[in-house]
C-alpha cells in the first residue's frame, strides 16, 4: 500500500473539510470588515443608528457559521468524532476522500464568494441608512437575496454530505 493510499484519502476528505469552514471564515472576515468600514463613517456621524448598523455588518458573518456546520457535519460523517483516528486512517480510501472533499467545496466556495458580495451590499445598505433611514429594510432586503445563496451553498453540501 502507497502512502498516498494510506493517507490520501483521510487527507483530501480533512482538507475539504478544513476549506469549507477556512473560506467561509475568510469570506466573513472580509464581508463584515467592508460593512464596518462603512458602518464607521455613519456611527461617527449619528451614534444612535449603532443598532441597525450592527446588524447590516453582522450579515456577512453567517457564511462562517455556515462552514462551521459543514465542517462539524463531515468530520461527524467520516467517523472522527469519538472515533478511532487511526482506523479511520486505514480505511479510507483516497476516491472516498475525495468524494468528501467535494461534498465540502459548495460551502467553501459559496461561502468565500457569497460573504464578500454581501458585504458589499450591507455597505451600500449603510449607504442607505444614513441617507433614508425608513428605508433601511430594503437594504436588509437587499442583504438577503445575497445570503440566499449562501444557504444554497450549505444545503448542497449538506445533501452531498448526508449520501456517506
Amino acid at each position: 500500500m502507497s502512502f498516498v493510499d494510506s493517507f490520501g484519502g483521510l487527507a483530501l476528505a480533512l482538507l475539504g473539510a478544513g476549506l469549507a469552514v477556512g473560506l467561509s471564515c475568510v469570506g466573513s472576515a472580509k464581508g463584515t470588515g467592508i460593512a464596518g468600514e462603512a458602518g464607521t463613517g455613519l456611527l461617527c456621524q449619528d451614534p444612535s443608528k449603532s443598532g441597525k448598523v450592527m446588524v447590516l455588518q453582522l450579515l456577512p458573518g453567517t457564511q462562517g457559521l455556515y462552514g462551521m456546520v459543514v465542517f462539524f457535519f463531515a468530520i461527524a460523517q467520516m467517523g472522527l468524532m469519538g472515533g478511532d483516528f487511526f482506523s479511520l486512517l486505514n480505511n479510507m480510501s483516497t476516491a472516498e476522500g475525495m468524494a468528501y472533499f467535494c461534498a465540502c467545496m459548495p460551502m467553501a466556495l459559496g461561502g468565500l464568494l457569497s460573504a464578500i458580495a454581501q458585504g458589499r451590499v450591507a455597505a451600500g445598505s449603510i449607504n442607505i441608512l444614513a441617507k433614508k433611514p425608513d428605508d433601511w429594510s430594503k437594504g436588509l432586503l437587499l442583504c438577503g437575496i445575497v445570503e440566499f445563496y449562501a444557504i444554497l451553498s450549505l444545503l448542497a453540501s449538506m445533501l452531498m454530505l448526508l449520501q456517506f
